[in-house]
């Protein structure tokens, strides 16, 4: 009988719990609507944010949550910009699928630490799981290292960790001090700059970092790499590392990255491929073939909260040299738990040590489309892509540049590009950026994140365009 009531007891207890997550799903469904009918762009000073919370949150005197939750909601909606509003073609925050957002709560809710393996044995394979998935859909070997981090800066920084812990194997106790000779990392303009945020963090220093030439259409010059290479042995350098962006944050590039992949073997230098963006075009079939070479990559940067559509932050890193990674971030305490067989706990194979639960979000995403519906949704955002060319093509706008992803670069004669962005915001028509490809003047920026972005709301925001001073045909 004791064992009925328990059951009975367990039954109710898990029905509460998927009826409060149908409550978040259908609250959530709300949330979308209600962004999808208002604002894109907020217009307030800091001043009257920091005045309106001054004035109600002393935390002196408790406030009822639900009354504190009601009003988070409504600062949320008035005083933010929507990056999930279907007219929202900024960067890359993009509209979330339900899935990820109750994925996240589940996270909240029962909070596993995931440092090591014992603490969380099904969170840390459920990251396991997932991750050794999409390292098969990159192509990488069955041995490949990854793991999820706080976003793409955190992997890159990782990349960079454990190529200096491959390349020096002294390093972990000398330091870069001890080095014969300095490290070099080669990148082009269009790579993000982050990077110079990592040299410095490491100590490498800005000096570290060489800036491959580009062609005209934007992509690393093989030629150039080589010679900046050889340059830097004749005077004594030792070249690391070589970065390719597999869609750059400004024009969507995709480096050529079989050449590179090969460069970097006959060279003996690391060859990552930050992929923060373009890199769940792997699972598209009709995409899939542009990230050729990306299969000999020694490391990959892939973020789960840009193209595969769930919340912030969720950050991957993949890597195919095991004992690398552990020479790089390997730690061994008194106070954690004993290593298990056959697993590595994160805290020993990542830059963190506490760790949230962050794969789940692109688990459960994943477990609820299928492969074939999330290829579906990157492929829908690809042709929203080009139907803004077309559209922009049409209404006599110029593209200045080439890529098959949903970044679309634009402009014409005579535009100020950070003069008609504001009109473009006062009039609430979308949220777009201006960017500076090369040396030539500031362009329009729009790139297609949204699951949500129909043709329609194209057709309007092109056509609401031509009605801006400057933006007429």
């Amino acid at each position: 009988m004791g064992v009925l009531v328990q059951t009975r007891a367990a039954c109710e207890e898990e029905h509460f719990e998927i009826a409060a997550l149908h409550e978040v799903q259908r609250a959530a469904a709300e949330i979308e609507g209600l962004i999808e009918n208002g604002p894109i762009v907020p217009t307030v000073t800091p001043e009257e944010i920091r005045g309106y919370l001054r004035s109600r949150y002393d935390f002196a005197t408790p406030v009822p949550l639900d009354a504190v939750m009601g009003d988070v909601q409504q600062m949320l909606r008035k005083w933010q910009v929507h990056v999930t509003h279907p007219r929202y073609f900024g960067l890359f925050n993009p509209s979330v699928t339900v899935a990820s957002v109750v994925a996240d709560l589940l996270a909240a809710m029962y909070n596993p630490q995931l440092a090591t393996w014992r603490t969380s044995p099904a969170a840390n394979e459920i990251e396991r799981h997932t991750l050794a998935w999409l390292a098969g859909k990159f192509g990488l070997p069955d041995e490949t290292v990854s793991n999820f981090t706080s976003g793409g800066q955190e992997s890159n920084l990782s990349a960079v960790v454990v190529a200096l812990a491959h390349a020096f194997p002294e390093l972990g106790e000398c330091g870069l001090h001890g080095l014969a000779k300095s490290p070099v990392i080669y990148v082009t303009g269009g790579a993000h700059h982050g990077f110079v945020k990592i040299a410095r963090m490491t100590g490498l220093g800005r000096a570290a970092l060489r800036t491959v030439s580009m062609g005209e259409d934007l992509k690393m010059e093989l030629a150039d790499l080589a010679k900046k290479v050889a340059e830097d042995r004749n005077s004594g350098l030792a070249p690391l590392m070589v970065i390719a962006t597999a869609g750059s944050t400004a024009a969507g590039v995709i480096d050529p990255l079989p050449d590179l992949a090969r460069f970097c073997r006959e060279e003996n230098l690391w060859f990552h491929v930050d992929a923060a963006w373009g890199g769940a075009a792997v699972i598209s079939p009709g995409l899939r073939g542009h990230l050729a070479g990306i299969s000999e990559a020694d490391s990959i940067t892939c973020d789960a909260h840009k193209w595969f559509s769930v919340p912030m932050g969720a950050g991957m890193f993949f890597c195919r040299h095991p004992n690398a990674v552990l020479s790089a971030f390997e730690s061994e305490v008194a106070f954690m738990p004993g290593k298990t067989s056959s697993v590595l706990d994160p805290y020993t194979s990542t830059t963190q040590w506490s760790r949230r639960f962050i794969g789940l979000k692109l688990f459960l995403a994943l477990a609820e489309r299928g492969e074939a519906g999330y290829a579906q949704l990157i492929e829908q955002q690809t042709r929203m892509g080009d139907v803004l060319r077309r559209s922009l093509e049409r209404s006599g706008w110029r593209i200045v540049n080439r890529t098959p992803l949903p970044l679309v670069c634009f402009t014409r004669n005579g535009l100020v590009a950070s003069k008609f962005l504001s009109e473009l915001y006062k009039r609430q028509i979308a949220w777009m950026s201006e960017v500076q490809l090369g040396s030539g003047e500031p362009v329009l920026r729009a790139c297609v994140t949204s699951i949500r972005t129909t043709e329609t709301d194209i057709e309007w925001v092109v056509r609401e365009m031509s009605r801006i001073p400057g933006g007429e045909s």
